[in-house]
C-alpha cells in the first residue's frame, strides 16, 4: 500500500515515500481503509522537545478517518463498514491499524474530511478544559497564540461549555474571524506583552489559559493568571522549551501549571481520554452545535505541497485545518 513516513533529524523533517504490506489488526485492533488523514503541526514541523525525532523514518499521520474492513480477535461492538475517527500511527496511508478502544464512531453529519480533523485536537482539548483545566461557564479562557488545531478546538469546546474566550494572535484577520465561532475578545501581539490587555479584558485575568506558543510566553501567561488561575502547556511553536517561573506567583495566586501530552501516557489513559470526548464532546458534533473548521484539502500525492502551504504566510492568517485525501 501507499503511504508517507516522516523522518525527522537535526531540527528537520523530511517525507519519504513507502510502499509496504497493507497491515494485519491483532487482537483488540480494527483495520481501517483510510478516507481522509490531518495534518498536525508539531508532528510535520521541526518538533521540539518530547517530540523532538531521533532520525528514524516512522510512518506518518496522527489522526484519519475511513470504514472497517478488518476486526481484529476480541473486539466487539465494531463491525466491516462502520464509519470511525481515530487518533492513528500513520494515518497518511492508504490502510491503518486502530486500537479498538480509541476509535470514535463518526457521526452522520460529518464528512471523511472534517471527521478527519476531529481525534487528535479535541481529545487534547478535552484533557484542557475537562480533565485538567476544570474549564467552567462564565469562566475566562485565554488562549495564547491561536491557530488552527488546538487553539480553534479550545475555542469551540469552550464556548459549549459557556465559557468566555480572548485569544492572542499576530493576525488581526484572524481574530476577526474567530469572532464568528464566538471569540468574546482578542489581543493583536506577536510578543510576550499581553498579560495588561487580558487582565483588563478580563477583569482580573484568565481562569484559564492555553499556551501555544511555548517558553518566551509562559512567564506572560503566568502574569495574564487570576486567582487559582490554570495554565496548560500544549507546544512549543517557538522552539522554546525553557523560561523562567514566578514562584512568588505561584505560591501567593495558588495557580496550577500542566501539561498535556499522550507520549507517556498509558494506552489505559489514552482510552480514558476517547471516553471522555466521546461523552462530552460528540454529541455536539453529531446535532451540530460544533463543526469542524477545514481550510484546504490536498489530495495524498501533494503531502510536501501540504506541508510547505502549512509553513507559508499564506496560511498564517487562516483558521482551518489542512487535510489529505487518501488515495481512491
Amino acid at each position: 500500500m501507499k503511504s508517507w513516513w516522516i523522518r525527522i533529524a537535526h531540527g528537520k523533517t523530511e517525507l519519504e515515500r513507502h510502499d509496504i504490506p497493507v497491515p494485519r489488526p491483532r487482537p483488540g485492533e480494527l483495520l481501517i481503509r483510510v478516507r481522509a488523514a490531518s495534518l498536525n503541526r508539531g508532528e510535520l514541523v521541526a518538533p521540539v522537545g518530547a517530540h523532538a525525532g531521533n532520525g528514524e523514518a516512522k510512518p506518518g499521520g496522527a489522526e484519519a478517518a475511513g470504514e472497517i474492513v478488518a476486526v481484529g480477535d476480541g473486539v466487539t461492538g465494531w463491525a466491516q463498514r462502520d464509519r470511525v475517527m481515530a487518533r492513528v500511527r500513520g494515518g497518511f496511508a492508504e490502510y491503518a491499524v486502530v486500537p479498538a478502544r480509541e476509535a470514535i464512531r463518526i457521526p452522520p453529519r460529518l464528512g471523511w474530511m472534517e471527521a478527519a480533523s476531529v481525534p487528535v485536537v479535541f481529545c487534547v482539548v478535552h484533557d484542557l478544559l475537562y480533565t485538567c483545566g476544570r474549564l467552567a461557564p462564565r469562566e475566562w479562557l485565554l488562549v495564547a497564540g491561536i491557530a488552527p488545531g488546538v487553539g480553534i478546538a479550545a475555542l469551540q469546546a469552550a464556548k459549549l461549555i459557556g465559557a468566555r474566550v480572548i485569544a492572542t494572535s499576530g493576525s488581526a484577520e484572524k481574530l476577526d474571524k474567530l469572532r464568528t465561532l464566538g471569540l468574546d475578545a482578542g489581543v493583536f501581539t506577536r510578543a510576550a506583552d499581553f498579560a495588561p490587555k487580558v487582565r483588563e479584558a478580563t477583569g482580573g485575568g484568565a481562569n484559564l489559559i492555553v499556551n501555544n506558543v511555548g517558553g518566551t510566553a509562559f512567564a506572560e501567561c503566568v502574569r495574564a493568571l487570576t486567582y487559582e488561575g490554570r495554565l496548560a502547556t500544549v507546544g512549543y511553536v517557538d522552539g522554546a522549551i525553557k523560561s523562567e517561573l514566578d514562584l512568588d506567583a505561584l505560591h501567593a495566586n495558588r495557580l496550577v501549571l500542566f501539561g498535556v501530552s499522550n507520549r507517556v501516557r498509558s494506552p489505559e489513559k489514552r482510552a480514558e481520554t476517547v471516553a471522555g470526548f466521546a461523552r462530552d464532546l460528540l454529541p455536539a458534533f453529531a446535532d451540530g452545535r460544533i463543526r469542524p473548521v477545514i481550510d484546504r484539502v490536498f489530495s495524498f500525492d501533494e503531502l510536501p505541497a501540504a506541508k510547505a502551504y502549512m509553513i507559508s504566510s499564506a496560511y498564517f492568517g487562516r483558521i482551518g485545518k489542512i487535510v489529505l485525501r487518501a488515495p481512491d
